[in-house]
């Protein structure tokens, strides 16, 4: 069969390069150490299923989102690629080039203020409302394109079983570099005691 005229179109797209004042996006993948470390990937790769958790790198800042118990943003941003700054259980798997936007560096920030009303960190859920739904929206707003679908297969799977979020350790929830900001928040929320 011959292909679409659309899907040729698509692909042209796909690998056009970017005009003058756009700037690539790209999706950092990480493996959750544990669940993916080589004797346990052999299995959770052929079901197609594994725990992953994503951020979006633009103008030299990644974006990623977690979870906490408070009613204010979960997004936080550190240096790409930099799963230390995530924490021990995550390992930097691939980037994926997502494609390429228009938005500049102060639009983009603009745009994080925007979706961390909605990616609260008490909001944090592992089937609906994950770092990889964020990476997902935020990919969206920046260039129209979604994140691969592997990423957050175990989204989907895990609604079958719905005990999995409570088997999960708190650090997955939230990693240290937003631990890190929660903790900057609270000092500059605390009063301070006239001395």
């Amino acid at each position: 069969m011959f292909p679409s005229c659309m899907s040729l179109l698509s692909r042209r797209q796909e690998n056009a390069p970017p005009r003058p004042g756009q700037t690539a996006v790209v999706l950092n993948v990480y493996d959750m150490y544990w669940t993916n470390c080589p004797p346990l990937v052999r299995y959770t790769a052929g079901a197609g299923v594994g725990v992953f958790h994503s951020g979006v790198q633009v103008h030299g800042s990644e974006w990623a989102y977690g979870g906490h118990p408070y009613s204010f943003t979960g997004v936080f941003e550190i240096s790409p690629r930099d799963s230390r700054e995530l924490g021990d259980q995550f390992r930097f798997r691939q980037s994926v080039h997502i494609g390429y936007t228009d938005f500049s560096e102060e639009e983009v920030r603009r745009l994080v203020a925007e979706l961390g009303k909605q990616f609260r960190g008490d909001r944090y859920h592992l089937m609906n409302n994950n770092c990889n739904h964020f990476s997902s929206a935020f990919c969206q707003a920046l260039c129209s394109r979604d994140i691969p679908a592997w990423v957050n297969r175990l989204a989907y799977v895990s609604s079958c079983v719905p005990f999995l979020q409570r088997c999960l350790p708190k650090e997955w929830l939230t990693p240290a570099a937003l631990r890190q900001s929660l903790e900057a928040h609270s000092r500059s929320s605390t009063p301070q005691t006239p001395q």
